[in-house]
Order: structure tokens, then C-alpha cells, then sequence
């Protein structure tokens, strides 16, 4: 095989709101498996989160089972949780303007507005009583959400935004990693499937299609060079080989930090040509920051990228084309993961396992 060769890329962190931000235990997702999604079962002993209560998690349970009833596919289940999260803390809150919530079961008092609830729903969306029934507007929350359109590849911020009408439309990218984490442990690794044919597949999550988590494999293909092998040990990523101007995708929603060529060694900006071991810089290539403080990068791009800086690109995006520009001995592309919004190489993780807890595995032989 081909010994494929890689940039080094800038150095700059980058902090941007509403896709920035550390994830808590970012590097990885919680080891549930990934089987038959099974039905979430709300009255029966559930697993334990750090943060959050039980009573919380059986609210989460509540609001999973609802999407399951109604036929949501799972990436709603995600973003439905990530939104109570942020607006309640996944508690059902009454509302000390609103006495008659008072008098109903709940589990703390708020005081926005006439809000109510998981969700803080207002007037709008129903009675007190059912706004003060977790059951009721996670139903309510799911009829909304499947009318947004193109729901399951926009960034989930952008989504839970436009069925909650928030103030603080920035806010629920944050609990989207912790969310997915919530939505594995309790049904079945349920975060890494696909929908396909109607039905939920484990870790098939590439060639446009995204999983429940909001993520999919740039392309199709096997890795061949490793991350920080014995024989590469600064190689932060991994090349994906496959045949020149194959489509390469968004890995997640998320806003560009970078599109452009980068310098090779001798300070040239010459990628519109095919690279060489040696040469240096990435060549044609794009980075992307994703909720969660997530970096994904691309390199050896054949052409331009076809996305432009600071613009949001949804999950599963074409962004440019396999090539093999800069310091590069044939067609493949460089894929990096970085945590914590940091895209120097202290923030550089394997994307293997990283994809593989996501649904969109790249491939690679164990």
C-alpha cells in the first residue's frame, strides 16, 4: 500500500457560539453497544448519570418513549433531549406567575414568563395541566420538530430553535453530546443508528446518510494509514484511500474555520496540482467546528473546497473532492478529529474509535 502522507495544518484555537465549547468527557461516548433499538421501558430501573437524578432520567426515559410511540426516528429522540436539557434541566418545572401549576406534581419552580414544564412551554401549546404533563409535550415538542424541514442533517441547535423560539438559540448545541450519550445507554445504542428503509441500522452512517447522533463518515473507504503509528508517530489522522474527485462530506454540522491551500514547505500555495511525499501542507482543505468543541478536518483536496469561511454546513454536506494536493503520494483523504475547539496537534485524537461511537465508522481493520 501506498505510504499516504499528511499536513500539519495551523495552530489556532478557536472558540465560536453555539458550536463551541469543551464537551464534557468529549473524546469519547459512553461504551453502550449498538443491537436491536429496544423500547424504552420509563417504569423500570434505569441507568445513572453523574449529572443528572433519577428523577431526571426518567423524565429523559418519558421523552425517548414518546419519540418511539410516535415514530420519530432517533435522531429526534436526541434533539428533543438535548432541548429539555437546556430548558429545564430535564425537570418538570411549575411556575410561581402561574399558581395553578403550583397545585400539579413537579420538580422545582421557575419563573419565565408563563412557561411550564419540560420544554417551559407558554399558553400556546396547552393547558396548564398538560403542559404540566411530561408525556404531553414531549408529544407536542415531536409534532413540531418533523414539520422543520431537512430536521435531521441541520445543525441540532438550528433545529431545536425553531420549534422552541428561544431567546438563547445558541444554547442546546452544548447538551447534544451528553444527550446522545442519554439516548444509547437507554435504548439500545439507539444514538448510532440510521434510518434506512424505515428501519434503525447500527453504524452505517456514510455516504450522505447520518446517524442518530448527527454524525456520518466523510466517505466510504478503508483506512490505510493509522493514527500515530510507530512508523508515523506525528501523523494525526488518518487517510481514507480512495479514487480522485470521490465526494468528501461534512462529518457533522458545523461552521468553517478554514477553506483555502495551505503553504507547502517552501511557502508555495500551488494546489491545484498533484502533491509529493515531502512537499508539505495539506493542500486543498477545509475545518470544520462542531457542537461540543469537536474540530473535524480534510486534506488533499483535487479542487477548491466548495464551502467558504464561517459558513454552516449541515451534517452529510458535500464540502470538496477527494484529491491529492500537498504533502501527498496519491489520492486519499486526511481525516482529523480535534477536542476542545484546540486544532493544533495537542488537540488531535483517532478518529476511529471516535467515529465508531458516533454510528460512522471509517472502516478500519482493528
Amino acid at each position: 500500500m501506498l505510504l499516504l502522507l499528511c499536513c500539519t495544518g495551523g495552530t489556532a484555537a478557536f472558540f465560536l457560539s453555539g458550536l463551541g465549547g469543551d464537551a464534557e468527557n468529549g473524546d469519547t461516548l459512553a461504551g453502550w453497544g449498538c443491537g436491536p433499538v429496544r423500547p424504552v421501558d420509563i417504569v423500570g430501573e434505569l441507568p445513572r448519570f453523574t449529572e443528572y437524578g433519577d428523577a431526571q432520567v426518567r423524565n429523559a426515559a418519558i421523552i425517548i418513549k414518546v419519540g418511539q410511540d410516535l415514530g420519530v426516528p432517533s435522531r429526534g429522540w436526541v434533539i428533543a433531549l438535548a432541548t429539555a436539557m437546556q430548558e429545564s434541566a430535564l425537570r418538570n418545572l411549575a411556575n410561581s406567575d402561574v399558581p395553578e401549576s403550583l397545585a400539579l406534581p413537579h420538580e422545582g419552580v421557575g419563573a419565565d414568563h408563563d412557561s411550564l414544564g419540560l420544554f417551559q412551554q407558554r399558553p400556546g401549546w396547552g393547558s396548564v395541566a398538560e403542559r404540566m404533563t411530561p408525556s404531553y409535550t414531549a408529544r407536542k415538542f415531536y409534532e413540531k420538530l418533523v414539520k422543520v424541514r431537512s430536521w435531521q442533517r441541520r445543525p441540532l441547535t438550528v433545529v431545536a430553535q425553531q420549534v422552541q423560539i428561544s431567546a438563547y438559540p445558541d444554547a442546546y448545541a452544548k447538551h447534544e453530546e451528553l444527550a446522545s450519550k442519554i439516548v444509547d445507554a437507554l435504548a439500545g445504542g439507539a444514538a448510532r443508528t440510521v434510518e434506512i428503509n424505515g428501519k434503525a441500522v447500527c453504524d452505517a452512517a456514510e455516504r450522505g446518510e447520518i446517524a442518530a447522533s448527527g454524525w456520518t463518515a466523510p466517505i466510504p473507504g478503508d483506512v490505510g494509514s493509522g493514527f500515530r503509528t510507530a512508523s508515523r508517530p506525528s501523523h494525526n489522522g488518518v487517510d481514507i484511500g480512495a479514487a480522485k474527485g470521490t465526494e468528501i462530506r461534512a462529518a457533522a454540522a458545523g461552521r468553517v474555520l478554514v477553506a483555502r491551500c495551505d503553504p507547502d514547505n517552501r511557502g508555495r500555495r500551488d494546489c491545484d496540482v498533484d502533491g509529493y511525499p515531502d512537499k508539505g501542507g495539506c493542500g486543498w482543505f477545509v475545518d470544520l467546528l462542531h457542537a461540543g468543541g469537536y474540530i473535524t478536518r480534510y486534506c488533499h483536496m483535487v479542487v477548491q473546497p466548495r464551502v467558504k469561511l464561517h459558513q454552516i454546513v449541515p451534517a452529510g454536506e458535500v464540502i470538496g473532492q477527494v484529491g491529492s494536493s500537498g504533502n501527498s503520494s496519491g489520492p486519499h483523504l486526511h481525516f482529523e478529529v480535534h477536542l476542545r475547539n484546540d486544532r493544533s496537534s495537542r488537540g488531535a485524537v483517532d478518529p476511529v474509535p471516535f467515529m465508531r461511537a458516533r454510528g460512522a465508522p471509517l472502516r478500519a481493520a482493528e
